[in-house]
């Protein structure tokens, strides 16, 4: 993974992104500092609060008529990050399709470890999912990194509760497996923003034990769970230089063993977060595109917000 290859887009800003890991002692800066962008809520925005979380809400207004709808999910390695960081893409997400999205401002280990993170998003989803303005048959989750996790989670909790039946999951390099910590083969120079130290240091705190654990659940680490049947169909995209690159091509794989369809979109030359540190670069471009895109087709919207009818496309 040397330098050279990556994205020629990328090059430039990569010089500058830090390669060393958060842990104990950097874990409050760098919560202050994922803070101080998120004090002011844009327009058309919405804080709702759903028990001991709260959620942010785009593109409620307009029609009352029930629209599809996406619970998005933060990343920040189960420590750190808050639902205002990804305002940005949320509003792309409900302008681009017309569809109703929510992001969930979920608690954060090490204070809140394992399973309260993922409940505080199965509250958020069954919230969306009562909402009267959504279309409970057409319900995503999604998210990036940790949130990525967490949304495969959800999807796999959604499956065994059976409250009600999810239309996809959206999951950009998702955080997956914690037996990546154990990996020894990883030349840990070649990753930026996240390396397997601060992995570990995520794991453990999510966990709340030593990560590589034989009991560690399926609900925890998705890529953990025995059965991934009968989970709402997927797309999955990662960089090839990003640490997540196996785990998650081998959950994809799995998927589709299970019978799930899932569509991967390996994107060459990309590291961890690229798209959110060089959203103007061609490939983070292209990348949120096939987002969108995929999206769009699982809830029956096209770009534009023009909805498909589902008789009309049965026929």
């Amino acid at each position: 993974m040397a330098s050279t290859n990556i994205d020629p887009g990328l090059r430039s800003i990569a010089r500058w992104l830090p390669r060393g890991g958060i842990g104990r002692r950097s874990l409050e800066p760098i919560r202050l500092l994922t803070r101080l962008p998120a004090r002011k809520t844009p327009p058309g925005v919405t804080v709702e609060e759903i028990g001991s979380a709260s959620v942010r809400v785009h593109g409620i207004g307009g029609t009352d008529e029930p629209r599809p709808a996406l619970l998005w999910i933060h990343g920040g390695g189960y420590v750190i990050g808050t639902a205002a960081q990804d305002d940005v893409i949320c509003q792309q997400f409900a302008r681009q399709l017309g569809i109703i999205v929510v992001s969930v401002d979920y608690r954060l280990a090490p204070e809140h470890p394992f399973p309260v993170p993922l409940h505080d998003c199965y509250d958020a989803l069954s919230w969306l999912a009562h909402h009267p303005r959504v279309d409970p048959t057409r319900l995503a989750v999604g998210g990036a990194s940790a949130g990525g996790g967490l949304a495969a989670a959800l999807a796999l909790l959604a499956r065994d509760r059976g409250e009600f039946q999810l239309a996809f999951q959206l999951l950009v390099y998702p955080m997956l497996d914690d037996r990546t910590t154990l990996r020894n083969d990883i030349d840990q120079r070649s990753f930026r923003l996240w390396n397997n130290k601060s992995n570990r240091f995520g794991w453990k705190s999510y966990l709340g034990c030593e990560p590589g654990a034989a009991d560690v659940s399926g609900l925890a680490a998705p890529a953990r769970h025995g059965d991934l049947t009968s989970v709402a169909p997927a797309w999955l995209g990662v960089g090839t230089l990003d640490l997540f690159h196996d785990e998650d091509l081998d959950y994809a794989e799995r998927l589709r063993e299970s019978g799930v369809a899932c569509v991967v979109d390996v994107v060459d030359g990309a590291f961890h977060g690229f798209d959110a540190v060089a959203p103007k670069a061609r490939v983070s471009r292209d990348f949120r595109s096939a987002q969108v895109t995929a999206l769009g087709a699982a809830l029956g919207v096209e770009p534009g917000g023009r909805g498909r009818s589902p008789v009309t496309d049965a026929q």
